[in-house]
């Protein structure tokens, strides 16, 4: 029984890291190209004749590269994340954990809001015909254009600091909330909801012993969705604010400055902390399905 449970994890492990191996193999490539130039004009103006090794060992240890190479980014990250105290201004994890928070808090209220929403967009007609184009035009106006427009009028008011990024945010998660409630509400079969109404149940009755049992699936999915866009919100968030914590002040700062493998850094902490977030939310989902005798697998 080992021996297959060791062939399941090499048939699953080979491929992926088959995939890894071919994308730090291109990425070393791609640096090469792109840092070419620069590394050649540079060994050049010292006065001598590089050769193609010269070039190539300079592309991989520049010290403001065009893009860095993975062992670059590589020892940044973890001087960053290890090297120096959690509390310091140039810890990674200092920084994530400023983002989780304006993360953690966005989506809180953003899946409320689409929880809410989707309620009153199944049970009231008015709703569904008034209320449900206004949530999908509401996503095609850019973040970017919004974000400012927050800012300044709660920064007029008094509000700043966390509030701000967590409703930018906010703004992006709760959609997928909002239409995967609506189609979790409304995924009981008709048989069901006649049979409901056929004891005489009322709407109250129906929503928590039919509809929202049904929804409970399609709500994680939507989560699940929701956390990584409010990561993706909350970084974007931290642009306008000229906030000094965040991984977006740490894009920033990057950017201002010209270091990209600081900014190459910030960004897989970035997506570590949406990996963990996400995998949270399905964590979660296992222990609420596996109570309710369901399978994380068989969502219909």
């Amino acid at each position: 029984m080992s021996d297959g449970i060791l062939q399941g994890v090499k048939d699953k492990a080979l491929p992926v890291l088959a995939v890894v191996a071919l994308i730090i193999l291109g990425w070393y490539a791609l640096s090469v190209a792109l840092n070419w130039a620069q590394v050649s004009e540079r060994l050049v103006k010292d006065g001598g004749a590089p050769g193609v090794a010269d070039i190539v060992k300079g592309t991989w240890s520049m010290e403001r590269p065009v893009l860095p190479s993975p062992d670059q980014v590589a020892v940044e990250f973890a001087k960053t994340t290890f090297g120096v105290k959690v509390t310091a201004k140039k810890s990674l994890v200092y920084h994530a954990t400023v983002t989780a928070s304006a993360t953690l808090v966005s989506f809180a209220l953003g899946a409320l809001l689409g929880i809410l929403l989707a309620i009153g967009i199944v049970h009231v007609q008015t709703l569904d015909r008034s209320l449900m184009p206004w949530v999908i035009a509401s996503q095609t106006v850019p973040i970017l254009a919004i974000a400012p427009m927050i800012i300044v009028v709660l920064g007029n008011i008094g509000i700043t600091g966390l509030v701000p990024k967590s409703i930018i945010s906010m703004y992006l998660c709760f959609f997928p909330v909002t239409i995967g409630m609506v189609k979790g509400l409304r995924s009981p079969d008709p048989m069901e909801l006649d049979l409901m109404r056929s004891y005489n149940a009322s709407q109250a009755q129906v929503f928590w012993k039919l509809r929202l049992p049904a929804s409970v699936p399609f709500l994680f999915a939507s989560l699940k969705v929701a956390v990584a866009i409010s990561l993706t919100g909350a970084i974007v968030g931290e642009l306008p604010t000229g906030a000094s914590a965040g991984l977006g002040a740490r894009l920033l700062s990057g950017s201002y400055y010209g270091q990209t493998v600081q900014i190459w850094s910030a960004l897989f902490m970035a997506a570590i902390l949406g990996a963990t977030l996400v995998y949270g939310i399905g964590g979660i989902e296992r222990l609420v399905l596996g109570r309710a005798g369901q399978s994380a697998s068989a969502r219909s």
